[in-house]
């Protein structure tokens, strides 16, 4: 048996030796060591042998086996290694090339607009308030003193999901939640998503709105005035011409629209087509919160008063960088947006 064992251990380590690749060296393996492997068939002759050399014999099998073993890991090594090094020379990175530049990002307009809007209500002491996307008809109409057959909602070219549900067209909703939870006094703007049916140069189907409120005993037309002139001059200029319109909104009385000198014509060019030569434009609505909507969240209106107010931010946006086309702010060209 022993001098058989050493011509297997000779066969074998010639056969990985000459083996070209993983696949034959684990082919080997299986021919040697393997459930019918020729060793293997060494074992079962132990049984046939005395007590005195079976001890001997199986040591001098267990021998080859572990010699064969050692032998077929280094050969796998040494295939492995090869492999790397040739992987490492085909993914050889030539460091003399140029690198690729990274383009710097950009705050989109609306956002920038958006984020200045925020901040001058924080600083007047209002707090931010958000409210769900997909409305309840009650919170957007109802509750605001629009009910089912009003027509001031063929103006609002809804989205419908369902006969009660739908994608809010304006952020006012959030007005009536936050004064459903909250007792007065309340300073809450609330900025957010819109949805309506409209799509040309100056509208899109979703576009952003800033919804603010100020409610508590004693606030008059006067602070209302008074708070959102502060706000445009802050947020076009100190000397920013401002005029009041009365207008009409159902969940406002009395309502006002509020506009400011062309700041794209200086208000003194008859031929401007952004204010059509008139040199005023309309940026937002107001008015004094209508009592039928405090008698909604359970307010008195005999002992509370507020005002509301709402603005587009594309609008304002379009205003402050004179932008002409709405659309520009949602097709995401670069040459476009690299201005900011």
């Amino acid at each position: 048996m022993k001098e058989r064992l050493e011509k297997l251990l000779e066969e074998a380590l010639g056969d990985l030796e000459k083996s070209p690749d993983r696949s034959g060296l684990l082919e080997i393996k299986t021919r040697y060591l393997g459930r019918k492997g020729a060793l293997t068939l060494f074992f079962k002759e132990l049984g046939r042998l005395s007590p005195e050399d079976r001890r001997s014999a199986g040591e001098a099998i267990n021998s080859v086996k572990a010699r064969i073993e050692e032998e077929m890991e280094r050969r796998l090594d040494i295939l492995d290694e090869g492999h790397r090094q040739e992987r490492l020379k085909k993914e050889t990175i030539d460091i003399t090339l140029p690198g690729r530049r990274t383009r710097p990002g950009r705050i989109h307009p609306v956002t920038r607009v958006l984020d200045e809007v925020e901040g001058i209500f924080l600083a007047f002491g209002f707090t931010i308030a958000e409210g769900p996307e997909v409305e309840l008809d009650y919170y957007n109409f109802e509750a605001l003193n629009i009910p089912r057959d009003h027509p001031a909602r063929d103006m609002q070219d809804t989205f419908y999901v369902t006969e009660d549900v739908l994608l809010r067209t304006h952020t006012s909703p959030v007005q009536i939640r936050v004064m459903e939870k909250q007792k007065p006094p309340v300073r809450i703007i609330a900025p957010g998503t819109v949805y309506r049916r409209d799509s040309d140069i100056t509208h899109t189907p979703m576009f952003h709105q800033v919804e603010g409120f100020m409610v508590d005993r004693g606030v008059t037309l006067s602070d209302l005035k008074g708070v959102l002139t502060l706000f445009l001059r802050r947020l076009f200029g100190e000397e920013t011409p401002i005029r009041f319109r009365p207008s009409f909104f159902p969940f406002t009385e009395p309502s006002a629209e509020v506009d400011i000198g062309c700041v794209i014509c200086g208000a003194n060019d008859p031929r401007c087509r952004v204010c059509k030569g008139t040199g005023w434009l309309e940026v937002l609505g107001s008015g004094m919160i209508h009592p039928e909507v405090f008698r909604a969240v359970g307010y008195d209106p005999g002992e509370y008063s507020g005002f509301a107010f709402g603005l587009g931010i594309e609008r304002i946006t379009m205003l402050k960088y004179g932008i002409d086309d709405i659309r520009l702010f949602f097709e995401n060209d670069l040459r476009f947006l690299e201005q900011f």
